[in-house]
Formats: structure tokens, C-alpha cells, sequence
């Protein structure tokens, strides 16, 4: 019994091998009839080609184009919104300020002494000269200095008192301030000569 089973399982088992060469042949021939199907491509001509190229270039172009107008426009709204909000730190920074010479003028009111008054305006200045000088103001240092035309504007000239201040700032009508070490205001100056 044992061997009929035996004997009945190999034809199966040489059927099922002979199955699967089939199997595996026509696996074959489907692909290579796929491959042929496949193979014929629509060869373009040159000129549809350039055709081809040139709607590719173009389109990239437009893309471009496009992209850089954007950053154009995002580019300048950046810089209005910047140029509109530029003073906002020292403006919001001087606020205290005005806020001092606001009770200042309240205490002048009812103040009899005039050194009290001198006092408080010169706290206040003090804090301005401060806060500007936190922001990159500086004074332009100018009585007994050389003249020099980047940093100061004469008025007018006058006779040195002493040989030693010819060609040098006698006087200061109207002080000098650089910005972050730019001048944003000429200091007004009367010159020895």
C-alpha cells in the first residue's frame, strides 16, 4: 500500500513538473511578446523635437518669469512694511521721554523756584541724551578741533585769537550727531583764520 502511493504520487509530481515547464515557456513568450509590444516607439522628427524642446524652454521660462516677479513684489511690500515701522523702536523708546516733559510742564504751574525747573529739564534732557546715545547718536566733538568738511559746515570765519586755533574750530552755533558712525547732521562751526 505504501508503494501504490508512492507510485500514484510520482506521475502526479512529473505531471506538476511538466506543468510548470509549460507554465514557465509560455511566462516567457508573454513577456517577450510584451517586450515586442513595447519596442515600437513613435520615433519623433526633428522638427517636432525642436517643437517639443522649445514648449519645455518655454514653460520653464514662464515658471521663472513668474517666480521672479513674485519675489519682486513679496520683496517690496518687505521693504514698505520696513520703511513704514523703521522709527517704531525709537519713537516707542522716547515715549518716556515725552512722558517727563509732560509733568514737567504740570510742576511748572505752581513751581516758584526756577533752579527746581532747571533741574528737572536737565533730568529730562539727560535720559533723552541717553536713550539716543543707546540707539547709536552720537555728538560730534567740534570747539578746538581741527576743521575738517566731512564733519562740519562753516558759517563764517574769524580771526584766531591765538596762532595755535588758525584753521580750527572757534565756535559751535549748532551741534554735529553721526548715526552708527554716519553723519546725519553737520555740525554748524565758526572757523579761526
Amino acid at each position: 500500500m505504501f508503494n501504490k502511493k508512492k507510485k500514484e504520487e510520482e506521475p502526479i509530481t512529473e505531471n506538476n513538473a511538466a506543468e510548470q515547464e509549460v507554465a514557465d515557456v509560455q511566462t516567457e513568450n508573454a513577456n517577450e511578446n510584451e517586450e515586442t509590444v513595447a519596442e515600437p516607439v513613435v520615433e519623433l522628427t526633428a522638427e517636432e523635437k525642436l517643437q517639443h524642446e522649445n514648449s519645455a524652454l518655454n514653460d520653464k521660462y514662464l515658471r521663472l518669469f513668474a517666480e521672479f516677479d513674485n519675489y519682486k513684489r513679496r520683496t517690496q511690500k518687505e521693504r514698505v512694511e520696513l520703511l513704514q515701522t523703521a522709527g517704531k523702536d525709537v519713537v516707542v523708546s522716547l515715549l518716556p521721554v515725552l512722558d517727563d516733559f509732560e509733568r514737567a510742564l504740570k510742576a511748572t504751574e505752581n513751581a516758584t523756584e526756577v533752579s527746581a525747573i532747571r533741574d528737572g529739564i536737565m533730568l529730562v534732557q539727560t535720559k533723552l541724551k541717553s536713550i539716543l546715545t543707546q540707539k547709536g547718536l552720537k555728538e560730534v566733538e567740534s570747539v578746538n578741533t581741527v576743521f575738517d568738511t566731512d564733519l562740519h559746515e562753516a558759517i563764517t570765519k574769524i580771526p584766531a585769537p591765538t596762532d595755535d586755533l588758525k584753521g580750527k574750530v572757534v565756535d559751535e552755533l549748532e551741534k554735529g550727531y553721526t548715526l552708527n558712525d554716519k553723519v546725519i547732521r553737520f555740525a554748524k562751526v565758526v572757523v579761526g583764520a
